[in-house]
């Protein structure tokens, strides 16, 4: 029977959710208000609620070490320089440039998480727009799209498939024969589908390439300084955690940011309270409170619960099973973040297979480090790939749309949910339906 706790954590989560679709008030009101509309009701406590953010502390770290970083080196003029580099090597065709997004995100979010690696890329797309004179929205979401996709091409390419990659002790190796050409078919239709998605874009021709502006790099000897400072953070990205001392993303991050900060203080380029000020604080205090709002769903055991109701009907056809997961999973993190969403479902997963015989008992000991039974295993890679390709279909869906979003208002421009949920609908349906007929195709037929 369910609580008035569940009804009143469901009813402000969706209350939150309609908010940010219709846009009344401003995103990160919205979810502010609504993690503290929790506290305020006794659903949780503010221990509790701060407690949940703690759990994710890693994720806001590594953010904001990562916007300290970019914002620190502003003052050379590197992003604009750069940008007009880009229009150039595409000759100044919009259709270069979409295919120039894809190309340029689609390695990266292979080895770095998408989120950090919009942070570190989109802002050289606010300049490039202008240069070829069309809207750089629509190129955000286009790397918003890539960067999630492509966090399939490897099992650390997203925090979800390293989640449950982990939990069914799943190699690197394995990954990447088994799963990693699902990623590349996802990254694939997106780029089938730009020419619709895009249209004004992709036909842009820019004819004087001699009009576009020639922005000089200012401090070369500081950005020299600020380079190696950024090869060391994404070279201790790649193998920081297999060290024999590990070193986490989030602490490398910060590592960089306070590098930056000193560099940027002691060269005189800019000062600590100009970069600090300029750090998008309102992404952060959004993130805060999803987490809470997420906190909140869990502890009354509505995530939980609605996990129950799936394996109740999926019986032992693993293939429907895998179905019905891809798009069951996809659609809710479309609205919920997927790294809550993959905590809940795993051990539930787990509990299900045992319960009709498929696996044995052994698999929910904690610390298991045998190999799941082939036939079970669609149903984790279902999880994999409907969790993180359901994070394009809206505005809140993955980590990376609302750091593409707090881009787009330091630029002075908007994401909104509906401009979001216009090419993001498509492209997550288009892509759960192929990856699902990826699935059986190389899992089920052959």
């Amino acid at each position: 029977m369910a609580t008035w706790q569940q009804f009143v954590a469901s009813g402000i989560f969706l209350g939150v959710i309609i908010l940010l679709m219709t846009e009344w008030i401003h995103l990160v009101i919205a979810a502010f208000m609504g993690a503290m509309l929790l506290v305020f009701l006794n659903v949780l406590t503010l221990g509790e609620a701060i407690g949940y953010i703690g759990k994710s502390y890693g994720t806001l770290a590594l953010f904001f070490g990562v916007m300290v970083l970019v914002r620190a080196f502003e003052p050379t003029k590197v992003f604009d320089y750069l940008a007009v580099q880009i229009v150039l090597l595409g000759k100044g065709k919009g259709r270069n440039l979409l295919l120039g997004v894809v190309g340029i995100t689609a390695p990266i979010c292979a080895v770095l998480p998408n989120a950090t690696t919009v942070m570190l890329l989109a802002p050289l797309l606010p300049p490039i727009a202008q240069d070829i004179g069309v809207d750089f929205v629509p190129l955000l979401i286009l790397m918003v799209f890539i960067a999630n996709s492509a966090g399939l091409l490897t099992i650390v390419g997203d925090p979800a498939t390293y989640i449950v990659g982990d939990a069914i002790n799943l190699s690197f190796t394995d990954y990447l024969v088994r799963l990693s050409f699902g990623g590349a078919v996802a990254v694939t239709t997106v780029v089938v589908m730009l020419p619709f998605l895009f249209p004004t874009i992709w036909r842009k021709q820019l004819t004087n390439l001699d009009t576009l502006p020639h922005p000089k790099i200012n401090h070369p000897r500081v950005l020299l300084v600020g380079i190696v400072i950024v090869i060391f953070v994404l070279t201790m990205f790649v193998v920081g955690e297999s060290l024999p001392q590990k070193i986490s993303p989030a602490a490398v991050a910060l590592m960089g940011a306070a590098l930056a900060l000193f560099l940027s203080h002691h060269s005189g380029i800019d000062n600590v309270n100009n970069i600090l000020r300029d750090v998008d604080w309102g992404t952060l205090i959004f993130f805060m409170s999803i987490f809470v709002l997420i906190g909140g769903l869990e502890k009354t055991g509505v995530i939980s619960g609605l996990s129950g109701i799936l394996s109740v009907i999926l019986g032992k056809n693993i293939l429907l099973g895998a179905v019905v997961l891809i798009f069951f999973v996809g659609l809710i993190s479309s609205v919920i973040p997927n790294i809550p969403l993959v905590v809940a479902m795993v051990p539930l997963i787990k509990q299900y297979v045992v319960n009709v015989g498929l696996a044995p008992a052994e698999v929910l000991q904690p610390g298991f480090e045998g190999q799941f039974p082939d036939v079970v295993l669609p149903l984790f890679y279902a999880m994999m790939y409907g969790a993180t390709l359901g994070g394009n279909g809206t505005l809140v869906g993955a980590s990376s749309n609302i750091v593409a979003a707090g881009i787009a208002e330091q630029h002075g421009r908007r994401i909104t949910f509906q401009t979001f949920l216009r090419y993001g609908i498509p492209v997550m349906l288009a892509q759960l339906v192929v990856i699902t007929v990826y699935m059986v195709i190389r899992f089920f037929l052959f």
